[in-house]
């Protein structure tokens, strides 16, 4: 059974780059006679909104799209998230984090002045700081981080299917890449108590998704993805990452684009199909 998901976070409007993703989802999902799932993706409680949320399935059901009830959201699930977050300490693989920003800027300027950090999936590469650090009763609501040494060192050799709008293939991880590029990733912000990579991998094992359908902004964090499911022993989706809608300036859209909000479309008179026909999807 094909199972697709939209995952939004109700931390603003959704834009046109949001609606591409959703239509091209269920799309797919309604074409194979399969599944559509929505998701509410609402771990950063502080940024979250009941209107933003309300918002998204405005303009979720304005576009024609549907989905199965009930909707799963993320803050419902945080002993899941903490039971796996053990499993992993439990295998070895994790370390607390005290760092802050400022600290990571610091160890990051002082052996090479006036470099340029290297930026992962997550931002500013951790250097690794805490590493040597174990966890304590003291260390309590400290980051957690993710040993990418040690948990590669697990995994061996893995691939992951990768869908783009050109074909399909299997693409090898490479452990350069996350030792390097990705680095000791957060597995839990001390004020949320878990990650968006944690979280998403857990929650699309529950929800037995098939078909991962997102932006090709997020392929880097597939490997990441790839990696903590083989840790987790679970089923790998078929990742699909869509060219990305962009403004008139060329830079991909982000929740401030308040003028190219679904919502202002269709407060300005514009129709789904219209809207279809603008991301080429008819």
């Amino acid at each position: 059974m094909h199972i697709e998901r939209f995952a939004p976070s109700p931390t603003g409007l959704l834009h046109l780059g949001h609606g591409f993703s959703a239509l091209t989802a269920f799309d797919a999902a309604r074409q194979a006679g399969g599944r559509f799932l929505l998701r509410i993706e609402d771990i950063d409680q502080p940024r979250c909104k009941p209107e933003f949320e309300q918002a998204i399935y405005d303009d979720l059901h304005w576009l024609g799209i549907d989905w199965e009830t009930p909707v799963m959201r993320q803050s419902d699930r945080m002993p899941t998230y903490q039971a796996a977050l053990q499993r992993l300490t439990d295998m070895g693989l994790t370390y607390p984090c005290r760092c802050t920003r400022k600290d990571i800027k610091a160890a990051l300027s002082a052996p090479q002045e006036g470099a340029e950090p290297h930026l992962g999936p997550d931002g500013v590469i951790y250097p690794g700081t805490c590493r040597h650090r174990h966890h304590t009763p003291e260390t309590t609501g400290h980051a957690i981080r993710l040993h990418m040494k040690h948990a590669m060192d697990q995994i061996g050799d893995i691939s992951c299917l990768f869908y783009t709008e050109t074909g399909k293939g299997k693409v090898t991880l490479d452990p350069d890449f996350l030792l390097n590029a990705c680095g000791d990733i957060v597995l839990a912000r001390k004020d949320i108590g878990t990650s968006y990579h944690l979280a998403v991998v857990v929650d699309d094992a529950a929800q037995q998704i098939t078909h991962v359908t997102r932006g090709a902004d997020m392929a880097p964090a597939t490997p990441i993805h790839r990696l903590l499911q083989a840790l987790f022993g679970l089923p790998t989706p078929h990742y699909r990452h869509h060219r990305l809608i962009r403004d008139e300036n060329g830079r991909r859209l982000a929740k401030r684009h308040d003028s190219l909000a679904l919502r202002a479309y269709r407060a300005s008179g514009s129709t789904p199909h219209d809207i279809r026909q603008m991301l080429n999807l008819d």
